[in-house]
């Protein structure tokens, strides 16, 4: 029964079960793949016929002593496995071959016939040409570290954790930056009667979605690169206790202020460094300006320096004690001729001192004063013993110095406080 099912080349009489070439135009002339080949005529048959091929799929496409005896059948799935599941899905791959192949003998079989076999070498170059070359990422990584590479979680409690919203595993947050961005996806949908404005549309819903995601994680990355959570959970403070710093002048604090927007484009480094050269440089500055100074008191070495500032010392203490005995003599000075403007005036030595600085600072004249002062005593002294008395202070004296003068005489004790 077995022999039955066998095929036989018309020509040379060979078993072509596994694989023929059967004619279009001639009724049962099959022929083996040599006699194919040779351009085999017999009969009617001639080499120009046109032919159909006659598969199988037991035949194998390496030669018998190729590992593993792969068929042609198995060649057609694991290619077309390759095509659809992708390089390095061999359990999907060796599900699509059939449950004879094991994803390690799939993995085996390709590497060694497509990859580094005959044709792998025939179809893959050993230098390609106008190839672009990564200088993003060390040599054998992964072509964008920064996209594949996923970032450490944040180290925090659980209670921080809670209090922030965020989520270790995912490196998100509960409430991320532009929450409803997802919505612009959300409702899109592949439909094959689309035309070009609506496959347009969603493309550029698209753009714009990934846009949001890549401000998000910019958002993150800032956070993360100037500490910004340890900030708000009030950590910082801490740290900066333990490592303590150079003292920050105010213009360079105010400096900080105006460049804040250059955060955004340069990392917590590049941000301290550029500050911390900034400082240098000022030192370095300052340190030139001396130097010149040096040169031009025609001081030439370091040792005649220190020579130099210490006689400049003593030059500014003498010039110092001169401004203080200047002031002080100035004081002086001043307490005698604070009065100038009142002391040749009538009434003058009738005066306390704390009177001649009223009168001096109210720019009235004594005589004045000692008239308002006199009416408003016996005004006093008559409302005292019961006396109705109708004062008539002079025109000259306003609400405001009529004020002073009352709280004046108040606080020295001439008249009480329910009078004034």
């Amino acid at each position: 029964m077995a022999e039955l099912g066998k095929k036989y080349c018309v020509y040379c009489l060979a078993e072509v079960s596994p694989l023929r070439f059967r004619c279009t135009e001639c009724a049962d002339i099959e022929l083996c793949p040599d006699c194919f080949s040779a351009g085999a005529e017999i009969g009617p048959h001639r080499r120009w016929h046109g032919y159909q091929l006659v598969d199988g799929g037991r035949f194998t496409l390496w030669g018998a002593e190729a590992e593993g005896s792969w068929s042609s059948r198995e060649e057609q799935l694991l290619l077309d496995a390759i095509e659809q599941f992708g390089f390095g899905n061999w359990e999907d791959m060796a599900a699509h071959v059939g449950a004879s192949r094991t994803p390690q003998e799939v993995m085996e079989h390709y590497v060694s016939m497509y990859i580094h076999g005959n044709l792998g070498k025939a179809c893959i170059p050993d230098t390609i040409p106008n190839r672009v070359t990564d200088h993003t990422c060390p040599s054998g990584g992964p072509l964008s570290p920064s996209l594949t590479t996923p970032l450490p979680p944040l180290d925090i409690s659980v209670a921080e954790q809670q209090q922030l919203g965020y989520m270790p595993l995912r490196d998100d947050y509960e409430i991320e930056y532009d929450q409803d961005a997802e919505t612009l996806i959300s409702g899109l949908s592949v439909n094959y009667d689309d035309d070009d404005v609506e496959i347009e549309l969603k493309r550029a819903h698209v753009d714009m979605y990934v846009r949001k995601l890549k401000e998000r994680q910019r958002r993150k990355n800032i956070a993360r690169d100037y500490n910004l959570v340890p900030a708000f959970l009030g950590k910082d403070k801490k740290d900066k206790e333990k490592a303590p710093k150079r003292k920050i002048t105010k213009e360079e604090k105010e400096l900080r202020l105006k460049l804040r927007p250059l955060y955004q484009f340069m990392s917590c480094k590049e941000f301290e460094d550029f500050f911390e050269n900034m400082h240098k440089e000022r030192i370095l500055r300052a340190k030139i300006r001396e130097l010149q100074r040096y040169r031009r008191n025609g001081i030439t070495k370091m040792e005649e320096s220190a020579e130099y500032e210490a006689a400049r010392h003593k030059r500014e203490k003498r010039k110092e004690n001169k401004n203080i005995a200047s002031s002080k003599r100035g004081k002086e000075d001043g307490k005698e001729g604070e009065f100038a403007a009142i002391e040749n005036l009538p009434g003058f030595e009738l005066l306390s001192d704390r009177e001649k600085v009223l009168c001096s600072s109210l720019n009235l004249s004594p005589a004045r004063y000692v008239t308002v002062k006199t009416i408003i005593i016996k005004d006093h002294l008559q409302k005292r013993q019961g006396i109705p008395s109708k004062s008539r202070l002079p025109s000259y004296l306003d609400k405001v110095l009529k004020k002073r003068i009352l709280n004046f005489l108040t606080e020295s004790g001439w008249i009480s406080r329910d009078a004034s």
